[in-house]
């Protein structure tokens, strides 16, 4: 087993399955970089993924549980965590169909309904200092969303990514005032959403009951545009009929498509940081895009 699956403890994903859901395992498949499959006695199939940070596995099963609560999209089930390791159902894949698709915009807009306390809100027993992917993301609570999107969000990763030199000191600018107009671009005033919060086309699985799941969440309690947006970013199949059927069942404020990039600005300075210039360019360009609408 690779090495960078062990915790301190020096269990593999076999042991932490056993341990946590109480039921012995009767095999494992190999991992291919992402959460390994571990096979419960009785032929469950499980994933077991180990955190790269104690507060990462803490923060994405309470993401789970916060979202399943919900019941409005499916979500897989928590089958036992602890500081190191997450175990959860697996999730047997499909294709996508525009009926799928319609039904997860349906869902995903109840979803958001269920709302969050506040803006930056984790979710219940989830931690402050959270991350989205392997990105540190700290969920603070804030009275408003365009004072938090700016403190909280777009500007902590503006700085990293011109202090690691991402992006050219000259060229925060056209960020920064993008941060400052937020009151005035980021359209009617909405209460806080439940978001799932990383909803880029990887984090959508096309279930093979007809169903979109949704897995690896950054939860937390934000602007209803911001998962719509991040759909948008990497592109998600039939997304058409996802926004058609999210629209139909709560109706968006007038204006959202100028507000994708504005709500795209804090992933892609993400990528800036964890994967290069090329995405904070991007980034620059929908600044200047949100200027512009």
């Amino acid at each position: 087993m690779s090495a960078r699956y062990e915790g301190r403890t020096g269990e593999d994903p076999g042991a932490a399955a056993a341990r946590l859901t109480g039921r012995r395992v009767s095999g494992q498949r190999p991992p291919s970089g992402g959460p390994a499959h571990v096979v419960l006695d009785g032929g469950q199939v499980v994933m077991v993924k180990r955190g790269s940070d104690p507060g990462a596995t803490r923060a994405e099963a309470a993401g789970l549980l916060w979202l399943a609560e919900a019941d409005a999209v499916r979500i897989p089930a928590v089958l036992g965590h602890d500081a190191h390791w997450l175990v959860t159902e697996q999730v047997p894949t499909g294709a996508p169909s525009a009926r799928a698709a319609a039904r997860f915009g349906r869902g995903l807009a109840a979803l958001h309904a269920a709302g969050a306390p506040a803006f930056g809100a984790p979710p219940p027993g989830g931690p402050e200092d959270a991350y989205i992917g392997l990105a540190p993301m700290r969920n603070t609570p804030g009275p408003d969303w365009p004072r938090w999107y700016a403190e909280h969000r777009v500007l902590p990763y503006l700085r990293r990514a011109v202090d690691e030199g991402t992006l050219r000191p000259t060229e925060a600018p056209v960020i920064e005032r993008v941060c400052e107009l937020l009151p005035d671009l980021s359209g009617p005033t909405e209460p806080p959403a439940r978001l799932h919060g990383d909803l880029w086309n990887g984090n959508v699985l096309w279930g093979a009951d007809g169903q979109a799941w949704l897995i690896d969440p950054a939860a937390h309690g934000g602007h209803r545009e911001t998962d719509l947006a991040m759909l948008h970013l990497f592109g998600c199949p039939h997304l058409r009929d996802i926004l058609d059927a999210y629209h139909q069942t709560t109706p968006l404020a007038d204006g959202w498509p100028d507000r994708i990039g504005l709500h795209q600005l804090f992933p892609l300075l993400v990528h800036a940081v964890l994967f290069g210039r090329g995405y904070a360019e991007q980034a620059l360009a929908a600044a200047r895009s949100a200027l512009a609408a």
